[in-house]
């Protein structure tokens, strides 16, 4: 499993590490589950903060998970109660990492299933085709639809990503019922370099369905 700790937290991309040498950054709207989905991953219960209050998240925040070697918890987006500017500040801050960050090995976008896709989640994909590194996108809450329904909007992410040319891996997710949880463990260990799993494999596993 991904032995996580907390390592640090920042608010300027000035400071961020420079000891760091592979980061996976996880992102996701405010009220997607983001917070839920890396403690299931990192197998902790409180390793990120999950609040009754979207947005709580303001600053990059960083898990060490070996040596120099990192899970990056990014600012939630969307519905963060905030005055506008301090709001701008973040998504400046989201953006300016993503595009600028050559430690990062790919993206975790975590998207609620019954509402994939919203605006603020394509401009999120929007930073990181421009920045050519790969994307996993866990259709999060997955135990709150059926396996019909569940299994067609899988379908639909993967097409609409596809014609996007977006390099992505989707699968459905659920952190309190473990769904994806291992596949995505899985995934991200390969980006880290953790695994002696070949690609192939990797990508194998993080395309599992329900």
């Amino acid at each position: 499993m991904l032995n996580a700790a907390f390592y640090t937290t920042v608010a300027n991309l000035a400071d961020l590490p420079p000891e760091s040498t592979h980061e996976v950054a996880f992102a996701g709207r405010s009220n997607a589950g983001k917070s839920s989905a890396i403690n299931a991953i990192a197998h902790h219960k409180r390793l990120a903060f999950v609040s009754k209050t979207p947005g709580r998240t303001q600053h990059i925040n960083f898990f060490q998970v070996s040596d120099q070697r990192f899970l990056v918890d990014l600012p939630g987006y969307g519905f963060a109660k905030a005055p506008l500017a301090q709001q701008n500040t973040w998504q400046r801050l989201i953006g300016g990492y993503l595009m600028n960050r050559p430690q990062i090995r790919g993206l975790v976008l975590i998207m609620d299933i019954r509402h994939p896709f919203t605006d603020l989640d394509e401009q999120m994909l929007h930073w990181f085709r421009t920045a050519d590194r790969p994307v996993l996108v866990l259709l999060s809450k997955a135990d709150k639809l059926a396996r019909g329904p569940r299994l067609a909007t899988l379908q639909k992410a993967r097409t609409r990503l596809a014609k996007e040319a977006v390099d992505a891996t989707v699968m459905t997710f659920s952190s309190p019922s473990r769904e994806g949880v291992d596949a995505a463990e899985t995934h991200i260990r390969g980006w880290l370099e953790m695994t002696k799993k070949s690609p192939a494999q990797g990508e194998e596993a993080g395309l599992q369905t329900p």
